[in-house]
């Protein structure tokens, strides 16, 4: 791969694993359009194919990625933003109907942190640090940093994120509810592939549809969230998923999903 498409590294693991990796150690792993745009093709390409049932994203056994190209904020100007590409990939990004694990050794800052917070589980070596330091800068964050971050830690903590600075250290971010599982420096990665595995052995339907409806809690009220709860599992209940792991379960014996 050449150009913005070596931001991206994409391989596959295990039987319907897929691993998407930041390359761009020279920069720390900032987030261009592109490199951006990279990660996105690949998760709209793994949401197309069937043998796909879960994706990692990671950085380096360094760091996650350090926020935005900031080369590239400084070239643009407010008639431009107008115009920016980057809500789009943005959503392509939290459009993602699998699930999505996030890799964190190092630093995770700026976009690189909002990035981490379009996953589903994060799972952070305990030298990981998370934050949102765009108003060191004179800018806030603009892809979920003020949005999306006090749905997770809360007001307090993300006021003290985007308005001082301050990074949650890791055991912060887990006592916080920001990342799912600590472990070791220079184990995330293979931790969050077991985790992969795990969720790729089970019912492809369910995960997406349990994915789906936890998510939808950041943004719809209680009474039609129940209502959607129900029709997605009404939608598992007519899955040949469904019958194959009540009969697996009381047959004693391994479920064999096939993701219908």
């Amino acid at each position: 791969m050449t150009g913005e498409q070596s931001m991206v590294i994409v391989e596959r693991f295990g039987e319907h694993g897929l691993l998407i990796r930041l390359n761009r150690p020279e920069k720390h792993n900032a987030l261009s359009t592109g490199g951006l745009a990279g990660v996105a093709d690949a998760l709209d390409a793994a949401d197309a194919d069937d043998t796909v049932r879960c994706a990692v994203i990671a950085g380096n056994d360094k760091l996650f990625a350090v926020g935005a190209d900031i080369g590239e904020l400084l070239s643009r100007e407010a008639v431009g933003m107008l115009s920016d590409p980057r809500p789009a990939i943005w959503r392509r990004i939290r459009g993602f109907t699998k699930p999505l694990i996030a890799a964190v050794e190092g630093w995770s800052l700026g976009a690189g942190n909002e990035l981490m917070m379009c996953c589903d589980l994060v799972v952070a070596g305990h030298g990981a640090k998370f934050g949102q330091p765009e108003t060191n800068l004179g800018l806030i964050p603009g892809a979920g940093g003020t949005a999306v971050l006090p749905r997770l830690v809360g007001r307090a903590r993300a006021m003290r994120m985007v308005l001082l600075g301050d990074p949650l250290s890791a055991q912060e971010a887990l006592q916080a509810g920001l990342i799912t599982e600590l472990v070791d420096d220079g184990l995330a990665l293979s931790a969050a592939q077991v985790l992969a595995d795990r969720i790729a052995a089970r019912a492809p339907v369910a995960m997406r549809q349990g994915k789906a409806l936890i998510n939808a809690a950041l943004d719809v009220h209680l009474g039609a969230h129940l209502m959607l709860e129900r029709q997605g599992f009404s939608a598992t209940f007519c899955t040949a998923d469904r019958k194959e792991g009540i009969t697996a379960f009381l047959e004693k014996r391994p479920p064999l999903w096939k993701g219908t």
